[in-house]
């Protein structure tokens, strides 16, 4: 059965009236500008394997290197995982800095000690200079036992959190951290002291 015609309904296809009305308001043609030759595309794309002015590139490498190695620096110091290095890496190690830092630990101030230590030796007196060595060594002692409890305590929270499987060796890690001034450790400390990872 045929559908009956509307008499009022709109045609859905432009008049050619409504055409030349449409290009009389200036409503843009195609792309505005000729199509570049082959040839012209060629051009644009051409590279020179030298540039004109060494210099100039030179210099623009360097500010780019400069810019790159500014922006990893500030990105490790953040402890962004795309810019630090494959051993700082991973939940667990993140993990391990943060305990760390949100600890006390005796080694990290190894090296104030060991400057302390050199500046008694410049004493003209052999028993400060004893007394000093004997003093740095028993340091020595006290931060390589904090070390290793510390390795144990890591290890132990390792295990509670990601698995005995999962866990890596990580004491080693730990203490290297630990023998670092706080201010001098990378990636930079995260949390405040006694705010330990849950």
């Amino acid at each position: 059965m045929a559908k009956p015609v509307n008499p009022d309904a709109q045609p859905s296809m432009e008049t050619p009236e409504e055409t030349k009305s449409r290009l009389a308001a200036g409503h843009p043609v195609g792309k505005g500008q000729a199509t570049p030759s082959r040839k012209q595309q060629e051009a644009l794309n051409r590279r020179p394997l030298v540039p004109d002015d060494r210099k100039l590139a030179a210099k623009q490498a360097r500010s780019k290197a400069a810019e790159t190695r500014e922006r990893t620096r500030i990105g490790m110091a953040a402890g962004d995982e795309k810019y630090l290095p494959m051993r700082d890496r991973g939940l667990q190690k993140r993990f391990v800095r943060d305990f760390v830092d949100a600890r006390f630990n005796v080694g990290e101030f190894m090296i104030p000690v060991m400057f302390l230590v050199i500046l008694l030796s410049v004493f003209p007196e052999p028993a400060i200079q004893t007394y000093g060595f004997l003093a740095l060594w028993a340091f020595v002692i006290v931060a390589v036992v904090d070390c290793i409890i510390l390795g144990f305590i890591v290890t132990r929270k390792l295990n509670a959190k990601f698995g005995v499987q999962k866990a890596e060796r990580v004491r080693w890690y730990a203490a290297m951290r630990a023998l670092q001034l706080r201010v001098l450790r990378l990636p930079k400390p995260q949390v405040k002291r006694g705010q330990y990872p849950s």
